[in-house]
């Protein structure tokens, strides 16, 4: 290569696509806009995971990792929080892939756009014999980057959705984001818990990280009384929220989802169903309103919790060819297994660099943000992605189409169907999944000769 692989992104995924780029002897250059390796895990440095680390350590990363010889690698067995992912496995390793030879690690250095050198996105003559451009604004200011490759890990953490049902703020949102939590507090943090103790909590939202809040939460009102949770959902029955139980495949996940429906039937927490939020507003008391758009209120609420999901930032990515999903922006090809409308069942088909590719040849969307808005994405996933990525960019197509990956299954399969149907939903295993899940099977895609 002329010029190097370009990975935005010094995340989990970011750092496995280097890993991968370091074994095969590619040049690479990471480009993390925060200040250290897994800045935006950081954020989130006090949640458990619910993968063990056997699943949180890519491959090739743990062979780079074990090589140095002075590295102690974790208890695969081990559930470690977002912190411990972070020191004892994402910081390590990008502090390697800075010494490989070729491999450079840059943080602070936040990508504003992707482009053709020389060439704007509607010119098609020598469009693909030319590299990548790729702007950056970091600590010695603006910077222009050539790439052989751009591999756009930059994952969805720092786009929340918001409370609003619209998809655009609430009215009112914005003006009260002092009130307004996006993402889940540190309840452990007594500076943190005091700020919910004994007040009325609104949290919006359904999936994993509004079941630790619900938790938390629950908790926090044993602890304190006159603590008192409203959830509010935009569906019209809680539905298959808490996930399979007992019949999720990874163990964690279950039990996450088990805790949260304990803590959302004890009493302390009010379900408020059909709620799609319209505005928020202030009542003279300085509490906060809550409006649904057909009407539906909830008063007094001192703090709200939103965790209603992330979206990819998309914006600069404006100069380059891109096929995405309408509705997730997601990579096309895998909208259909992982919208959580359509479909619930985790059983997202082993996926590499063909469905991964963009128009924009050799530009690939992985990790999280390759799911868009869809929830639910496993490091294992990013993992595999990576490596038959840049086993590609390597022109080693054979390896590249090689892809393994099983999936642990969530215990549900059915989908939610129509947005305000509650009969939609199935007990029974059926909606978009058919038949009652299987055990699963390891499945390969492109072998060799194909």
């Amino acid at each position: 290569m002329q010029h190097p692989v370009v990975i935005i992104g010094a995340g989990p995924i970011g750092l496995a696509a280097a890993a991968h780029a370091a074994e095969r002897r590619m040049p690479f250059l990471v480009l993390e806009a925060g200040a250290d390796a897994g800045a935006t895990v950081g954020e989130w440095a006090h949640v458990r995971l619910f993968s063990s680390w056997a699943e949180l350590i890519d491959p090739a990363a743990r062979r780079l990792l074990e090589a140095t010889g002075s590295w102690t690698a974790p208890d695969d067995a081990a559930y470690p929080t977002g912190g411990e992912w972070r020191s004892a496995y994402l910081q390590p390793l990008a502090d390697l892939l800075a010494t490989v030879h070729g491999g450079e690690v840059r943080y602070r250095s936040r990508v504003v756009g992707v482009g053709r050198s020389g060439r704007d996105l509607m010119v098609d003559s020598g469009r693909e014999a030319d590299p990548f451009a790729v702007h950056t604004d970091g600590p010695s200011g603006p910077e222009r980057i050539l790439g052989s490759a751009v591999v756009d890990a930059s994952g969805t953490w720092t786009r929340p959705n918001p409370l609003g049902a619209d998809g655009y703020p609430a009215l009112g949102e914005t003006a009260h984001a002092d009130r307004l939590t996006y993402g889940i507090p540190d309840l452990h943090d007594p500076a943190v818990a005091a700020t919910y103790a004994g007040k009325h909590v609104a949290v919006a939202g359904k999936g994993a990280s509004a079941q630790g809040v619900l938790v938390g939460l629950a908790r926090l009102a044993e602890a304190h009384p006159g603590t008192r949770v409203s959830w509010l959902l935009r569906r019209p029955s809680v539905g298959d929220a808490f996930g399979g139980g007992d019949n999720d495949q990874l163990e964690q996940r279950g039990k996450l989802g088990q805790d949260a429906k304990a803590a959302a039937t004890s009493g302390l927490v009010t379900h408020v169903t059909q709620f799609r939020t319209e505005s928020v507003t202030g009542q003279a008391d300085g509490r906060l309103t809550l409006t649904s758009i057909d009407g539906q209120q909830v008063t007094d609420v001192d703090e709200v919790i939103v965790v209603t999901g992330f979206r990819p930032d998309l914006g600069f990515l404006s100069e380059v060819r891109l096929d995405l999903d309408p509705a997730l922006g997601a990579a096309r090809v895998l909208a259909e297994q992982i919208h959580p409308d359509h479909h619930s069942c985790g059983d997202v088909a082993p996926h590499g660099y063909r469905e991964l590719a963009q128009p924009e040849q050799g530009l690939y969307l992985v990790g999280m943000k390759s799911y868009g808005r869809a929830p639910s994405f496993l490091a294992m996933t990013g993992f595999e992605q990576v490596r038959s990525v840049m086993a590609a960019l390597d022109g080693d197509l054979e390896a590249a189409g090689l892809v393994e990956l099983v999936l642990p299954e969530t215990g549900v399969c059915n989908g939610a169907g129509a947005f305000d149907d509650p009969d939609a939903v199935s007990d029974a295993g059926g909606g978009c999944c058919g038949a009652p899940a299987v055990e699963p099977q390891l499945v390969t895609l492109g072998r060799s000769g194909r």
